[in-house]
């Protein structure tokens, strides 16, 4: 069974554009035309990922973004936008977005984005599938652990309000204690390719990260000119 794609996308010949080269690709796709839309498409059927403008009628991307992440904190999403400034970018992500993208944009970087988001929610499905199989549904790291059955992350009791990606990039850390991660290593293994151009991307997300984790959770620690470090004390894990 094909994956299936929403493009919400009010440029005629870019959502077609994007429906072509998408169903050659392999996947099934539907389009709508304008926030309003969009959203009820998304909300009301089961996606494998959704491709979303910006700059769109009747309700703006980020608006349609917050709206379903209320509902729907797993979808992958990938924003589309000709607005690249680190503002746009930071806040497409802060809202649930998975990645983002701006126009023009070469369809094969695309592509590779979708085969990767699609992936990785796959991938890490069935890290927490194997999890519950296996009859372990938490994973405890000096005073906090994650649910694999509801995908939670509790601190000092609570649960923290996490986006998907940053639950995933959680969860990778807690698996490499004290272990020195380059971003190119991050980004491969918690998104799944390599860099094209937007380096910043993991260090958005661990200063997401950082400012909800608080002690006694390890300390993530900056390699300069490297990377990450979640240093943990003794051997817990």
């Amino acid at each position: 069974m094909s994956d299936r794609i929403l493009v919400i996308e009010d440029e005629l010949k870019i959502a077609r554009l994007l429906q072509l080269e998408l169903t050659h690709a392999g996947y099934s796709v539907e389009l709508a035309s304008d926030g309003s839309e969009g959203l009820q498409k998304a909300l009301h059927c089961d996606w494998d990922l959704i491709l979303i403008d910006i700059l769109l009628p009747l309700y703006n991307g980020f608006d349609v973004i917050k709206s379903f992440r209320a509902t729907d904190k797993e979808t992958p999403i990938i924003v589309l936008s000709a607005c690249g400034s680190t503002e746009d970018i930071v806040h497409g992500i802060d809202l649930g977005g998975q990645d983002y993208i701006t126009k023009p944009f070469q369809m094969e970087e695309l592509l590779a984005r979708i085969r990767a988001c699609i992936r990785d929610r796959k991938h890490f499905q069935d890290i927490f599938k194997e999890l519950k199989n296996s009859g372990t549904t938490t994973y405890a790291i000096q005073g906090a652990y994650v649910n694999a059955r509801t995908r939670e992350f509790i601190q000092n009791g609570k649960k923290v309000d996490l986006t998907p990606k940053e639950f995933d990039l959680l969860v990778y850390l807690m698996e490499h204690p004290n272990e020195m991660l380059s971003r190119e290593q991050i980004m491969k293994d918690v998104w799944g390719y390599d860099f094209f151009g937007n380096s910043n991307l993991v260090d958005v997300y661990i200063r997401y990260v950082r400012n909800k984790i608080s002690p006694p959770f390890p300390v993530i620690r900056t390699i300069r000119g490297i990377g990450y470090c979640l240093e943990v004390k003794g051997n817990e894990t």
